[in-house]
């Protein structure tokens, strides 16, 4: 993302900023601040004389997805769940759509993000029981109605070998054909050359069935540091809820290992087991959806290239660092494949 980009995604035009006050029934806004945390959306602390909330403007989720979604955070909370239930609307809406924007608020929830590998083992096992409870959470919700009914099954996408090397050669081109090269430019080249001699040399090990094993449910989408808050030892608040949707737990539990534990080009094998020990002392899941959970997710970040396709397509670096520390982390995942599946399958 260039500077002025990044500089507009923090502004809010004076204009806005009344017509949301007055549409969330708020007093003047006596101070605000951009939260620079976030990677897609874009959130701003404001204090206000009726108290302090998280102003959220939403720009990669549709409309009716988002209400839907904000709609199930009340019933979460009454269940005690740790979540903040969204602001209304005076007009009894969760969402504000104005100055071309889709708006949220929620109560300011106080606490800090600490990325997953620097929680304790205990705080871990806490983080895994407490996911396990938000599927069980919104498997409630979809029972009282707020979400619609899970299907039987549902089908993944398993990229070809062919495909996923066509679009490195796509993205491999555009780097060529930049008429500066930068640092970035080189590592880039050099990644996604290597990323063809991994694709060729395990292909054997994609999933081969369309259909992922275990149970699937509602889920978060997306609970990674950046959107969990932590006071002392307990998870204060899970944030975020944009990306809910149906998905196989296994695919949940696995990516939220990665992402949570997954840091620095290695996994912490032991924050794996623990975190997946959590879970499962709430859902029974079993080692070989587990196994084929963390197959299926190898095997997407594999053939996938998103930080590298927003960095060469749209002209946005926000996932540069992303990339560099995800391609490390996969030739490690890949060197040890069997050890990571052992330690998310004994968890």
């Amino acid at each position: 993302m260039t500077d002025a980009s990044a500089a507009d995604k923090a502004h809010i035009p004076e204009s806005v900023l009344v017509e949301l006050i007055s549409a969330f029934g708020l007093d003047e806004v006596r101070e605000r601040r951009f939260l620079a945390d976030g990677l897609m959306n874009a959130n701003w602390k404001i204090d206000t004389q009726a108290g302090v909330f998280a102003l959220k403007r939403v720009t990669d989720v549709s409309l009716d997805r988002l209400r839907r979604n904000l709609g199930v955070l009340a019933s979460l909370a009454g269940d005690g769940l740790p979540v903040t239930a969204p602001v209304a609307t005076a007009v009894g809406s969760l969402v504000a759509e104005v100055g071309g924007g889709v708006w949220c608020l929620f109560p300011w929830a106080a606490g800090v993000h600490i990325r997953g590998v620097d929680l304790s083992l205990a705080q871990v096992g806490e983080l895994g029981a407490q996911l396990g409870r938000l599927h069980d959470g919104l498997g409630r919700a979809g029972v009282r109605g707020l979400l619609p009914a899970v299907p039987d099954m549902v089908a993944a996408d398993v990229t070809t070998p062919q495909r996923a090397v066509e679009k490195s050669e796509r993205l491999s081109r555009a780097v060529r054909e930049k008429r500066t090269s930068s640092g970035f430019d080189v590592a880039a080249a050099a990644a996604l050359e290597q990323r063809r001699d991994l694709i060729g040399k395990h292909a054997d090990r994609r999933p081969e069935d369309a259909v992922p094993a275990g149970a699937l449910g509602w889920t978060h989408g997306d609970v990674q540091y950046r959107n969990l808050l932590w006071e002392g030892w307990e998870l204060a608040a899970v944030l975020d809820w944009d990306r809910v949707g149906v998905r196989p737990y296994a695919e949940e539990v696995a990516r939220t290992a990665q992402v949570q534990f997954g840091v620095g080009g290695v996994f912490d094998l032991a924050r794996v087991s623990a975190f997946v020990r959590g879970y499962r002392s709430v859902v029974p899941l079993e080692a070989e959806a587990l196994a084929d959970g963390v197959r299926r997710l190898w095997w997407k970040r594999m053939t996938d290239y998103w930080q590298l396709e927003f960095h060469y397509d749209r002209g946005d670096h926000s996932f540069d660092e992303l990339f560099t520390a995800d391609e490390a982390l996969l030739h490690w995942w890949t060197d040890r494949y069997e050890q990571v599946e052992d330690a998310f399958t004994a968890g």
